[in-house]
């Protein structure tokens, strides 16, 4: 793809598009840095309707830079319960006591500055930087990648690197001077008519005339993406203990996967029921009636998670545990989706 292979006339189609259809959504009612910085790095890996909730209540607890940089780690878990990718608002906060130490508390406005920041790369910089301070810098996503790769008829893998960076030189080529509008335009179509699990909404699309792919009839043959490598499996028996309305959890370590959130009590490898009660006894616990077990998965970027859960009575809030009230769990408890899972089965038992 060269520069010059991204219509110039993209623009000038796309905007009054966008300004008639997008979207009201609550991170667009205005252009702070800290907004913007939020919500993009919340709506990577989640959907949008997922997330209004939790911009809303993550912005009410911490409405300042400051406050996140303040925030106490077990809160921001909590307020990021669910979200996945605990890395990222940890990643934040490291920014926020940044920005605070580096930039009075005001958020960085060229994109070196923005992209020197703990846990914000090329996307989340770009997106930044051109909603907020309407600079020429592309964010290029998986829907701006989609909608680029239809346009040029371009068949490079979308997910390496390399197209990345070519997609990004293109955009920049043509970027207007309303520059947020078009970075939230691209994303918009790329979101709700040339989307990813379904046939492109062509005959709705303001740049239908313009796209290689749609003149010649392969819009659905693109993107392209490189083969993926198996996720590596891996598994695990889980252990829900209660005693007299009370919950057994562990708190993970602070380096690693989920690291520094809390867990139920878990072992490698799945056990039989025998087996898992002989391997409760020499924790020291002590179960009085196994209630119910469950087979569930929980899927990472590159591990599967097959996890086998026993719900268990116990006689004693014993063992190398911290003993949470179910109202205690809910209020301050961050626990990670693959141990969430079975907490949300408790009424079930």
């Amino acid at each position: 793809m060269e520069h010059d292979t991204i219509p110039a006339a993209l623009p000038a189609v796309l905007l009054p598009w966008y300004g008639e259809n997008k979207r009201t959504l609550p991170w667009r009612e205005d252009r702070d840095p800290y907004h913007i910085w939020v919500s993009e790095i919340m709506l990577q890996q989640t959907r949008v309707e997922a997330v209004k909730g939790y911009y809303a209540r993550f912005l009410q607890e911490l409405p300042t830079i400051q406050s996140l940089s303040l925030c106490d780690d077990e809160k921001l878990h909590k307020l990021w319960e669910g979200l996945g990718y605990y890395s990222r608002v940890r990643n934040m906060k490291k920014a926020a006591r940044e920005i605070m130490d580096r930039y009075g508390g005001v958020f960085p406005h060229t994109l070196p500055e923005i992209l020197s920041l703990p846990g914000i790369g090329a996307y989340t910089a770009g997106a930044i930087g051109s909603i907020a301070f309407n600079l020429p810098t592309p964010a290029v996503d998986g829907n701006v990648l989609r909608v680029c790769a239809r346009l040029t008829k371009d068949f490079s893998p979308i997910d390496q690197p390399e197209t990345r960076k070519k997609v990004a030189a293109a955009l920049e080529a043509i970027y207007p001077e309303n520059a947020g509008e078009f970075t939230q335009a691209l994303m918009e179509l790329g979101a709700t008519l040339c989307g990813p699990n379904w046939k492109p909404k062509c005959e709705s699309c303001p740049c239908a005339s313009l796209c290689l792919a749609h003149l010649e009839g392969i819009e659905e043959e693109l993107p392209v993406k490189a083969p993926k490598k198996p996720k590596r499996q891996e598994d695990r028996t889980v252990f829900i203990l209660s005693c007299d309305g009370f919950f057994a959890l562990h708190k993970r370590p602070n380096r690693g996967l989920l690291a520094g959130l809390w867990e139920f009590p878990n072992l490698s490898g799945k056990l039989e029921p025998d087996q898992a009660l002989d391997e409760l006894r020499q924790m020291g616990i002590h179960p009085r009636e196994l209630l119910r077990q469950v087979e569930r998965k929980h899927i990472f970027t590159h591990i599967q998670w097959n996890l086998r859960g026993f719900y268990l009575e116990v006689w004693e809030m014993t063992g190398d545990f911290r003993w949470f009230t179910a109202e205690e769990i809910q209020a301050q408890a961050a626990l990670p989706t693959a141990f969430r899972q079975f907490w949300e089965e408790i009424h079930h038992v």
